[in-house]
C-alpha cells in the first residue's frame, strides 16, 4: 500500500466535523415512547421557605454537592505518581507549597548547585526514521 493510498484509507475514517459519535437506540433514543421511565427528568423547583433555605449552607461541608471538585495538584500527583507532597518524608509534617519557580536559568542554578543535571537528556530518533535510511 503507497503512503498516499494509506492516507486516503486514514482520513475515510475520520468523522465530519459536528457530528455526533454516540447514538442511542432502543428505550435511550430520543424519541422513544419509554424514555421517560428510564432517564431520570430535572425536578421543578419549589420555593423554600427561609428555615430551608438555611440548612444547606450549615451543611456546605459535608455534602457531596457542596463540595469542591477539582483536586489539588498535591493529591494528582498522589495518586497518578505515588509522590506525597503533602507531608514531608523525614518527619511526616505537612507540607506547604511556598513558591514555583518557572524561569529556566533560576532553575538551572539551583539543579547545577545541587549537583543534579541542569538539562533533560537528549531524545532518541523515532523509530521511523531508522527504516527510512536504511
Amino acid at each position: 500500500m503507497s503512503p498516499l493510498e494509506f492516507m486516503q484509507r486514514l482520513a475515510a475514517l475520520v468523522p465530519r466535523p459536528r457530528l455526533h459519535l454516540i447514538r442511542f437506540h432502543g428505550v435511550l433514543a430520543p424519541n422513544a415512547k419509554l424514555r421517560a421511565l428510564v432517564v431520570p427528568q430535572e425536578v421543578p423547583q419549589v420555593p423554600e421557605t427561609p428555615a430551608q433555605q438555611a440548612k444547606p449552607a450549615a451543611c456546605e461541608a459535608n455534602c457531596a454537592h457542596h463540595r469542591a471538585v477539582r483536586l489539588t495538584w498535591a493529591k494528582l500527583l498522589k495518586q497518578v505518581f505515588d509522590l506525597d507532597l503533602q507531608h514531608c518524608p523525614n518527619c511526616g509534617g505537612d507540607l506547604r507549597i511556598i513558591a514555583a519557580i518557572l524561569e529556566p536559568p533560576v532553575i538551572e542554578k539551583i539543579l547545577t548547585h545541587l549537583g543534579l543535571q541542569a538539562r533533560a537528556p537528549p531524545r532518541a530518533p523515532a523509530r521511523g526514521q531508522a527504516r527510512q535510511g536504511a
